[in-house]
C-alpha cells in the first residue's frame, strides 16, 4: 500500500483534509486534474464570505444573534422534507454545522490567522414569515484577504506537510475511476495529463501523457459539483424552478463538471438530492472573461426594482438580496431566461458590489486606503469598468430613452415605456412618507436599522424618476450557475453511504462532491457564507476522523 489516504481535488475541502492528515502525521497523496496554479480551486475565487452566529463582529454592530434563532432560520431555509431518506444525514449535518458556526469555528480560524472584516452583511433576507426562509439578521462575515485569505493558511499547511516528507502533491492527474477489491475502494486510476502553464481559471488540456494507478487504505473525494458542466446542470433541473435556461453563464470554471461523481456511484457510493442546486440569478457576462462564458454575481442592496423580460416588476420575496431560489423560480417560469434591475446612480454607488476576490482588489488587498474610497461619490471602479464595458449595461437620462435601450439590447421590443413608469411612479408614490405598502420600501428602511447597511450598503430611499438621482440604469441579470446542494451523502465522519445505508469500507467524501456534508447539509436553500464554511467543516471532519485511523 502506497499511502494512508489519496485525496482527490487541492480545492478548499481538500486542503483542510490533507492539513488535517499531516497534521496526524499520515502520509497523503494530494491529486488533482488542474495544474498547481489552481490550487484552491474555487474557493479562490470567493467573495470570502462566512456564515458566523452571536460574533464580536455582529455584537459590535449591535446585532443580536443566537445558536436558537440561527438553528430555526437554517430549517426555515433548508426545508427539509426528505428525513427519512435524502435528508437523514444532511439535518445531522446541518445541526452539527450551526453548532460549529455558532461555537469554535471563528476561534479556529483566527488561530490559523484569518481575519474578518469589521461590517457584516445582510445576504438571503428571506421577505417571509420569522420560521420560513432567510437570515434573520446580518452573519454574512467577509475574511480579511477575501478567497485567497481563506485560502492561504490551508495551502501553506500543506506545503509544511510536502516539506516534511506527509504530503505527496501530484497536480495534472486526472482521476477517472475508483480501484475496488472485495466491496472495498482501495485506490484510484487515472490519467496523468500533459503539463499545462495557463492562468488560474483558464481552460486547460485534456491530452493524455499517461495512465497511473495508485493504492491507499482510503480515497477522499474532494472533487466538487457540476457547475461547469451546463448539460448535467439541465439534466438535473428540476420541474419545480421551471424550464432550464437555454442561455446560462458560468460562475464557475470549467473543470467543475461532476465526472467523478458517477464513478464514485459505480464503486458503491449513493448520489442524493440531485434536483437541488444554487444558481444566482444577478448574473452579468465578464468582459474579460477567464473561463468560458464566465459569468459575474451582482452583490446587490435590496433598493433596485426588479422587473421580468416582459417589464412586470416582481413582488414579494422576489427583491434584490432576499431570496435567490423563489425568485429563480419566478424568472424560469416567466418563459425568459433573463430579467431586469433597474436603478438609479445613487444606488448603484452604494448598493452594487460584485461577488468575487478578483473584482473586489481593496478586500482581497487588503488596502484600507482602497476601502475608505468605497465612501467617496461614485460606483466602486469594478463597477465603473462593467458599466463602460459590460454588455449588460444600459445608462439613459430619461426613461423613454432606457426602455429603447433595453429593447435595442435584446433585439425586440419586450417591454413598453407606458406600462414601466406606470409601475416606478406607483413606487416612488410610496417614498413621501415614513410609512409605505410597498414592501420592498418597507424592508429597505428596515435594512438602514442596520449599521451596517446605513453606513456601506444602503441607499437613503429616494424616488426612482427623480433627476438628481440620476442617470437612469438597467442591468439584464442572466442565470449565473453555481453550486450543487445535493451529492454523496456521508456520514458524521465524511464516510460515502451506500444504497443500504451502510459506509462504503475505504471511500470518504467532503465539500461540494458531499452536498457539503450529509449528501444535502443545504436543503433547498443556502443561507450564504456556507459554502465556503461547508467546505472548511466537512474537511475538517473527514480529514479528523482520516487521522484517527
Amino acid at each position: 500500500m502506497d499511502y494512508d489516504v489519496i485525496t482527490v481535488g487541492h480545492g478548499l475541502a481538500g486542503l483542510v483534509a490533507t492539513a488535517e492528515l499531516a497534521d496526524a502525521g499520515k502520509k497523503v497523496l494530494l491529486l488533482d486534474q488542474e495544474p498547481a496554479s489552481n490550487i484552491g480551486g474555487q474557493a479562490w475565487w470567493s467573495f470570502g464570505g462566512l456564515f458566523l452566529v452571536d460574533s464580536p463582529e455582529q455584537r459590535r454592530m449591535g446585532i443580536k444573534d443566537s445558536h436558537e434563532l440561527a438553528w430555526q432560520d437554517w430549517l426555515g431555509t433548508a426545508g427539509f422534507d426528505r428525513m427519512s431518506d435524502e435528508d437523514e444525514w444532511g439535518y445531522q449535518w446541518a445541526k452539527a454545522y450551526v453548532d460549529f458556526a455558532a461555537g469554535g469555528k471563528r476561534a479556529w480560524l483566527r488561530s490559523l490567522g484569518v481575519r474578518f472584516f469589521p461590517v457584516v452583511g445582510w445576504a438571503e433576507r428571506g421577505g417571509s414569515l420569522a420560521d420560513g426562509h432567510g437570515n434573520s439578521v446580518p452573519r454574512f462575515h467577509i475574511v480579511w484577504g477575501t478567497g485567497p485569505g481563506i485560502v492561504k493558511p490551508f495551502a501553506e499547511r500543506v506545503r509544511q506537510g510536502i516539506r516534511d516528507g506527509h504530503v505527496h502533491y501530484l497536480p495534472r492527474h486526472r482521476v477517472t475511476d475508483f480501484v475496488t477489491e472485495n466491496g472495498a475502494v482501495t485506490g484510484v486510476r487515472g490519467e496523468k495529463l500533459v503539463e499545462d502553464d495557463r492562468h488560474r481559471g483558464e481552460k486547460t488540456s485534456r491530452q493524455v501523457e499517461r495512465l497511473f494507478e495508485v493504492r491507499a487504505g482510503a480515497v477522499l473525494m474532494t472533487s466538487g459539483g457540476i457547475g461547469g458542466n451546463h448539460e448535467l446542470v439541465r439534466k438535473n433541473w428540476p420541474e419545480r424552478l421551471g424550464g432550464p435556461p437555454g442561455r446560462m453563464l458560468s460562475g464557475v470554471p470549467a473543470y467543475v463538471d461532476g465526472q467523478l461523481l458517477g464513478a464514485a456511484e459505480q464503486a458503491g457510493g449513493r448520489l442524493v438530492n440531485r434536483d437541488r442546486m444554487w444558481h444566482y440569478t444577478e448574473g452579468i457576462r465578464n468582459y474579460d472573461p477567464v473561463w468560458p462564458h464566465h459569468g459575474i454575481r451582482i452583490l446587490p442592496g435590496p433598493s433596485p426594482l426588479w422587473f421580468d423580460a416582459e417589464g412586470q416588476r416582481f413582488g414579494a420575496p422576489n427583491f434584490p438580496g432576499f431570496d435567490t431560489l423563489s425568485t429563480l423560480e419566478a424568472i424560469g417560469k416567466s418563459g425568459y431566461d433573463y430579467s431586469w434591475f433597474v436603478l438609479t446612480k445613487k444606488m448603484i454607488e452604494k448598493e452594487f458590489a460584485l461577488s468575487g476576490s478578483e473584482q473586489n482588489p481593496d478586500l482581497t488587498g487588503k488596502s484600507i486606503r482602497m476601502i475608505l474610497s468605497r465612501v467617496l461619490p461614485g460606483a466602486p471602479e469594478p463597477v465603473e469598468k462593467f458599466m463602460k464595458r459590460g454588455e449588460d449595461f444600459v445608462v439613459a437620462r430619461t426613461l423613454p430613452e432606457l426602455v429603447d435601450g433595453m429593447n435595442d439590447l435584446v433585439g425586440e421590443e419586450r417591454i413598453f415605456l407606458e406600462e414601466m413608469e406606470r409601475q416606478i411612479r406607483a413606487r416612488d408614490r410610496e417614498i413621501d412618507n415614513k410609512f409605505a405598502k410597498d414592501l420592498q420600501v418597507m424592508a429597505i428602511r428596515s435594512a438602514r436599522a442596520s449599521m451596517g447597511d446605513k453606513l456601506v450598503r444602503v441607499a437613503p430611499p429616494h424616488r426612482v424618476l427623480d433627476p438628481a438621482a440620476g442617470p437612469l440604469i438597467a442591468v439584464r441579470l442572466n442565470i449565473v450557475s453555481r453550486k450543487t446542494l445535493g451529492g454523496l451523502q456521508t456520514n458524521l465522519s465524511g464516510q460515502v453511504l451506500g444504497a443500504d445505508g451502510e459506509p462504503v469500507p475505504g471511500l470518504y467524501a467532503a465539500g461540494e462532491a458531499a452536498g457539503f456534508g450529509g449528501g444535502g447539509v443545504h436543503g433547498y436553500r443556502s443561507l450564504e457564507g456556507t459554502f465556503l464554511g461547508g467546505c472548511l467543516f466537512s474537511g475538517r471532519q473527514a480529514g479528523r476522523a482520516l487521522g484517527k485511523d
